[in-house]
């Protein structure tokens, strides 16, 4: 009975992965959600919001005050001037904001260049649009881009390049060269670049978040999504934006008015509180998640596995080849009965995880939980079995 756009495409693997850490009263080093709830001015704002009346449909743009907040912050961050009237359109989390760019602007037999490994709705988003995936692979152990191959991955039928950066689940955050040959591949055959950018703030020492509609030539043919989700530790919101060139942005609302319409109207001017009046929170917090980084990636390094300590974002990937097993799958799926821990096999973000480089055997490990909660996986590990 399922349509042929939904076939083939799995359940996500992080609902399945959750599922089963709650089945077994496993610590959830797996899904990346906090413990810990963003600042309490913000809730107290959508409480007045909720108290208030602020009840009924929103603008399917977004509310003003959210829109110009958005403008705000793209103006004092990256010096991007936006018109909040027709350059931002408010959207249910990055998760539709992906979907609406992908069904506004891809049409069927379309290319559409993506890092891989990828956010799986990528995946089902593309197929969905009638798009034809071109991966360009970050290929283990450093994830860096490769330029020749990003240039091969091009052809005269691509439409569109899917960037995501600060990367999940490599925690690579793009160089200027890199991003430097991305705007050189995208002008040259004037495609559409859209940027997945909700870990934006969470970069860690020595490494910082460079949008690429700031380049040169770049900001008129780029779409740029985020979310407060990450940064202000709101996932369960679900309040995203899409920013860009009207004629970007007028394609995402083209579709998503018939996704969602409008989007948490009482939840719209906490955000826009978050991004106005608690912009130090994600400096904060990303100060805070180095240090969980760093206890994290010292302790499955004592276990035996080889890690690569991540740029950004909030998660740290794993090689359990050492361990034994034949796949990084098959050892997520051993290790809450082992260890009473959940991980995340990354070979579901490949088309390919056999090729050189790639994910067969990798795991991806959440660092955005309580040192405590961090340090008992920790200590379940240690104590555990965990050879094939």
């Amino acid at each position: 009975m399922l349509a042929s756009r939904l076939q083939g495409i799995p359940p996500t693997i992080f609902s399945e992965m959750s599922a089963l850490a709650a089945r077994t009263q496993s610590v959830n080093l797996g899904q990346g959600f906090p413990d810990v709830d963003g600042p309490p001015a913000v809730i107290a704002r959508a409480v007045a919001a909720l108290e208030g009346g602020d009840n009924q449909y929103a603008p399917g743009l977004g509310i003003p005050a959210l829109r110009q907040a958005v403008a705000r912050h793209q103006r004092r961050h990256y010096g991007l001037e936006l018109d909040p009237d027709s350059q931002v359109v408010v959207t249910t989390g990055c998760t539709e904001g992906i979907a609406a760019a992908l069904l506004g602007l891809v049409d069927p037999g379309d290319e559409v260049v993506v890092l891989e490994p990828y956010y799986d709705s990528y995946v089902a988003m593309i197929q969905m649009a009638g798009g034809v995936r071109r991966p360009v692979t970050l290929r283990a152990p450093d994830y860096r881009l490769d330029s020749g191959e990003l240039r091969a991955a091009v052809t005269p039928r691509t439409r569109l390049m899917l960037i995501n950066s600060p990367h999940n689940p490599t925690g690579t955050v793009l160089t200027p060269e890199e991003l430097a040959v991305i705007a050189e591949v995208a002008i040259e055959h004037d495609l559409v670049v859209v940027t997945d950018e909700v870990y934006e703030h969470l970069t860690f020492t020595g490494h910082r978040h460079v949008p690429l509609a700031t380049l040169p030539g770049m900001f008129e043919r780029t779409l740029t999504l985020s979310s407060a989700g990450k940064s202000w530790s709101f996932t369960g919101w679900k309040v995203g934006w899409a920013t860009g060139p009207a004629e970007l942005v007028g394609a995402v609302l083209a579709a998503k008015q018939w996704l969602t319409f409008t989007s948490g109207s009482p939840l719209q001017p906490a955000v826009a509180l978050a991004l106005d009046e608690e912009g130090d929170f994600p400096t904060r917090l990303a100060g805070q998640l180095e240090e969980r980084r760093d206890l994290l990636c010292a302790g499955l390094t004592r276990v035996g596995l080889d890690v690569r300590v991540p740029e950004g974002t909030y998660f740290a990937t794993a090689d359990v080849s050492t361990l034994g097993w034949k796949d990084g799958l098959s050892f997520c799926l051993a290790l809450p009965e082992r260890a009473g821990v959940v991980a995340i096999p990354s070979q579901v973000f490949y088309d390919d995880p056999d090729s050189p480089g790639a994910g067969r055997h990798l795991v991806r490990w959440a660092f955005c939980k309580e040192p405590d909660l961090i340090a008992e996986g920790l200590r379940r590990l240690e104590s555990a079995d965990l050879t094939a």
